[in-house]
C-alpha cells in the first residue's frame, strides 16, 4: 500500500481454552492503563493548521518514551482538535488514525476536515500525531525531505545507495534523545492515544483509520475495547498481514486486473492487442539503459532501468484506478523504450503535499518489529512478476534495525464490542478484500465488511461511501449503524483505459 511503503517502494480470535484468563488480563490491562495515563487536563491553545480555515486547538501530552521507565526520557505527543460547530455537541469525538506507518495525522487535518465536514457539526475532530511522526518525537530521514524528489533518478533508484542511506539514518536517529527505536510500536502508540483521550475528558471515541491506521484502530480496540463507540477501517491492514510478503501477490493481482480490463474493453484491446506479451518481453530485456525526463525537474537523465525501478513505477498507479487506467498506454510506450509516461505515473503520488510524506524511521521501527520477524514463515506466495523485489529491501534494512519484542496477543483481533465498518477496494494492490474478510470474521457480529469492487486503496474519498460513514457514526444504535445502506458503492464503474495518441509511424499508416 502506498500509505504502507516508503517512497521508492511506494501500504480469528482463538480462545484456545484460555479465554477466561485472556479476558481477565485484558480487563487488568485496561485498568492499569487508565491508572497510568490519566494526566491532569490537557491544555489546548488556539492554533492554525495547514488547509483548515477555522481556528483549531492544539496541545501536547507528555509520555514516557519507555513505558517500563515512567521517570525516564519523556516525549511530547501532539494533538490538534477542530471543535464542533454546534453549541450542544455530542460527547464522543472522532479520532483519525493516519496511515503509513509514518504519516502525520495533524498534517492530514485539512483534507479530512473538509471530507468529513458533516461530522464536525456535532463532534470534535481529533488528530493525534502518533509517536515518531509529525511533531511527536519525529523519526525523519534525509530522504523524507521533499527536496529529495529532485535528486537524480540514478541516485534514488540505486538499491545499494538507498540501503546505505537508511543505515545512516538509523545511526543518526539513535543519537537523538528520543532515539530508542524499540519504543515506537503500534501497541505503545495506542496507549499514547488513550492518554490523549483521558486528558481530553472523553469517555468514548469514534475511530476512523485508513491503511496502517486500521492496524492502529484494531490495536486500540484490543487494548481499550470499552473506549470505542464506533470504528471505521478503510483499507484493512491487520497486524498479521506481514507487510513485505503481501506486497508481491497483491500487487500482482492488481496488475493482472489491469491487463484483464484492457482485454475486455474493445478500444483498449484494439489499441494494445499484445499488451501482456509486450510487458513480459520488456521484463526479459532488463536491465537496459534509457534516457528519461526527470518526473519533477523535467531534465533528461541517463538511467539504467532495472526490474526494481520498473516495478516501483508500475506499483504506484495501481493504488488509484484513474491512474491505473493510463497504465496500458504507459506500458506500451515502455515496451518501445519510452519510459517518460510510466515514470511520470510512478511519481504521481509522491511529494504531493505534507500529508503524503512518511517518517521513514518510524515506518521501519514498526515494520521491523511487527512484520519482518514473521516474514520467513508467511504463507503468501510471491507474485510471478514482482517476486521478492520489495521484501528483500525490508529484510536487509531490518537486519540491523533495533526491534521491539511484540507479544503474540497483538496479532489476534478480539471480538468487537462496538459496531465496526470495514471497507475494501476490490482493485486495491495493498490492502485487498482478503484481509478485511478475515478481520471481519474475527471481530464477530458487530462487524460489517463492505467491498467496493472497482475501487483502489482507500474508499472513504468516494462520495457515497463518505456519506454512509457519516450516517454510520451518527446512528443512535449499533444495529442502526450496521444497517446503513452502502449499496451505491457497488455500482461504481472502473475507469476505462486511456487510449493514447498513436505514435508518428502508426499515424502514417
Amino acid at each position: 500500500m502506498r500509505a504502507m511503503a516508503i517512497r521508492g517502494l511506494r501500504r480469528t480470535w482463538c480462545d484456545g481454552g484460555g479465554g477466561r484468563v485472556t479476558r481477565v488480563l485484558a480487563a487488568a490491562a485496561v485498568l492499569m492503563a487508565s491508572a497510568t495515563v490519566r494526566p491532569q487536563g490537557l491544555s489546548l491553545v488556539p492554533c492554525k493548521l495547514d488547509g483548515v480555515e477555522h481556528e483549531a486547538r492544539c496541545g501536547v501530552v507528555r509520555r514516557a518514551l519507555d513505558p517500563s521507565r515512567p521517570q525516564g526520557t519523556a516525549i511530547d505527543v501532539h494533538v490538534a482538535v477542530l471543535p464542533a460547530v454546534a453549541r450542544r455537541k455530542a460527547s464522543d469525538p472522532v479520532f483519525f488514525f493516519a496511515g503509513g506507518p509514518g504519516q502525520s495525522a495533524i498534517d492530514l487535518a485539512g483534507p479530512l476536515s473538509r471530507r468529513f465536514a458533516r461530522l464536525s457539526n456535532r463532534r470534535d475532530l481529533v488528530f493525534v500525531d502518533q509517536r515518531g511522526t509529525g511533531r511527536s518525537a519525529p523519526l525523519k530521514c534525509a530522504d523524507d525531505d521533499l527536496r529529495s524528489v529532485l535528486r537524480p533518478m540514478a541516485e534514488t533508484a540505486d538499491e545499494a545507495r538507498r540501503l546505505q542511506r537508511l543505515r545512516e539514518c538509523a545511526a543518526m536517529l539513535q543519537a537523538l534523545p528520543h532515539g530508542d527505536l524499540r519504543r515506537y510500536t503500534t501497541a505503545i502508540a495506542m496507549a499514547d492515544v488513550d492518554a490523549v483521550r483521558a486528558a481530553l475528558g472523553v469517555e468514548r471515541l469514534n475511530a476512523i483509520g485508513a491503511s496502517y491506521g486500521t492496524r492502529a484502530v484494531l490495536e486500540y480496540q484490543r487494548q481499550f475495547p470499552q473506549r470505542v463507540r464506533r470504528a471505521v477501517l478503510d483499507g484493512v491492514a491487520p497486524a498479521d498481514m506481514v507487510l513485505p510478503a503481501s506486497f508481491s501477490p497483491d500487487n500482482q493481482a492488481a496488475l493482472e486486473a489491469v491487463f484483464a480490463a484492457c482485454e475486455q474493453e474493445d478500444a483498449c484491446k484494439r489499441r494494445y492487442p499484445m499488451l501482456r506479451q509486450r510487458w513480459q518481453a520488456l521484463l526479459a530485456r532488463l536491465p537496459m539503459p534509457a534516457v528519461v525526463p526527470h518526473p519533477v525537474s523535467g531534465r533528461e537523465e541517463r538511467v539504467t532501468v532495472t526490474r526494481e525501478l520498473l516495478l516501483s513505477a508500475v506499483r504506484t498507479p495501481l493504488y488509484v484506478p484513474l491512474l491505473a487506467s493510463a497504465l496500458p498506454a504507459a506500458l506500451d510506450e515502455a515496451a518501445d523504450g519510452r519510459f517518460a509516461a510510466l515514470v511520470g505515473l510512478g511519481q504521481a503520488m509522491s511529494g504531493s503535499g505534507r500529508g503524503a510524506g512518511l517518517a521513514t524511521g518510524m515506518h521501519f521501527s514498526v515494520v521491523c518489529a511487527e512484520d519482518v520477524p514473521r516474514l520467513a514463515g508467511d504463507i503468501d506466495r510471491p507474485g510471478a512478476d514482482f517476486g521478492q523485489t520489495f521484501a528483500a529491501l525490508y529484510r536487509q534494512v531490518c537486519e540491523a534495525w533495533p526491534k521491539a519484542s511484540v507479544p503474540p496477543a497483538f496479532f489476534q483481533p478480539v471480538p468487537a464490542l462496538a459496531a465496526t465498518l470495514l471497507l475494501s477496494g476490490g482493485a486495491d494492490p495493498a490492502t485487498p478484500p482478503r484481509h478485511g474478510d478475515r478481520v471481519a470474521t474475527a471481530l464477530g457480529p458487530k462487524a460489517r465488511h463492505v467491498v467496493v469492487p472497482q475501487a483502489g486503496h482507500g474508499v472513504l474519498a468516494l462520495g457515497c461511501v463518505r456519506d454512509a460513514v457519516q450516517r454510520f457514526i451518527d446512528a443512535d444504535t449499533d444495529d442502526a449503524a450496521l444497517a446503513v445502506d452502502v449499496s451505491c458503492a457497488a455500482a461504481m464503474p472502473r475507469p476505462p483505459a486511456f487510449i493514447g495518441w498513436p505514435a508518428p509511424d502508426e499515424a502514417a499508416r
